[in-house]
């Protein structure tokens, strides 16, 4: 059997529902949200009914800060409400940390545990401004918009392919064959990214596997974002005030590190921070290396009463 409940921060405590509500104002300009409420949705599958509710004031909610539904209160004439859930195959680290806990709770199996945040959202809001916000909350690289119905089961089956797909003819099509490829299988790689990898299976002598093409996709996306930082910005035109006086204070920085003339990307605005900090003397813990994809700090880690040198 599938439980279910609903958990809500108490008026007081609803501090991310105002956050949310202030990105929508400023940020996104939505005026029209007068309100934002979120409700976070479990459902569990694999517990007995006492535990599930030994779990309701320990596990899914804190009596002091919480109101806890069963049902989901039915929405007002001006509020508009949706549902977001993480996309399958995609770590829920709180539905994750829920189950977790319910198995040392009730010491037993773990349960299946899902979860999805549901947004209550108040005002005159249109149907254009409503989807808008919709585009704007969901992280379609890792969530998506679910239903509220409820359900009967938590497992999921997969289909086991008995083979891969070979893409017959992937070597021989035109360059114009190529462009609706990259639309019908949504990838990451442009026209002429295609034309790349389909000159080298053409050095192959062979078509290559939906696989194949699927794994270079991703890899090729990621290698995408990296060079999407080193991309010189020409010009910025910025609306919200606040996010303008931050870029000019950006600007100010650059002067003030003599790096004025060097061009102006991503990555330059997302390291100026440690730059500057550096020149004023405040990053003395700072470790540098010819690494650049991460950052990291030396510090004094105290080991049985003896300081050693961490990284």
């Amino acid at each position: 059997m599938v439980y279910r409940v609903y958990v809500e921060k108490k008026k007081l405590f609803a501090v991310e529902g105002g956050a949310v509500l202030d990105d929508l104002n400023t940020a996104l300009g939505v005026k029209s949200v007068s309100g934002v409420r979120i409700v976070n949705r479990y459902d569990v599958e694999g517990i007995s009914e006492d535990n599930f509710k030994k779990a309701l004031p320990t596990v899914f909610s804190e009596p002091p800060v919480d109101d806890v539904y069963f049902a989901l209160p039915e929405a007002k004439a001006d509020e508009r409400v949706f549902a977001v859930e993480f996309l399958p195959g995609q770590f829920d680290q709180r539905a994750d940390s829920a189950a977790q806990c319910i198995q040392m709770l009730c010491k037993g199996d773990r349960p299946d545990v899902k979860y999805a945040k549901i947004y209550i959202l108040s005002g005159k809001i249109s149907d254009e401004e409503f989807a808008k916000i919709k585009h704007y909350l969901i992280n379609a690289v890792e969530a998506r918009e679910c239903g509220f119905e409820e359900k009967k089961t938590l497992k999921v089956s997969y289909t086991v392919p008995t083979e891969v797909e070979t893409l017959h003819g992937f070597i021989e099509k035109s360059d114009a064959e190529l462009a609706d490829f990259v639309v019908k299988y949504g990838l990451a790689m442009d026209n002429d990214d295609l034309k790349f990898c389909q000159n080298y299976f053409k050095g192959e002598h062979r078509d290559p596997t939906i696989t194949e093409i699927r794994m270079i996709d991703t890899y090729w996306s990621d290698h995408c974002r990296h060079t999407t930082f080193g991309t010189i910005i020409d010009s910025a035109d910025i609306k919200p005030s606040y996010i303008a006086d931050t870029y000019n204070k950006y600007q100010l920085h650059r002067i003030d590190l003599g790096r004025q003339n060097k061009p102006i990307c991503l990555m330059d605005i997302a390291t100026l921070a440690a730059k500057k900090l550096k020149k004023d003397g405040l990053l003395d813990d700072l470790d540098e290396s010819e690494e650049i994809n991460a950052c990291s700090v030396k510090v004094k880690v105290d080991v049985d009463g003896k300081d050693e040198d961490w990284l």
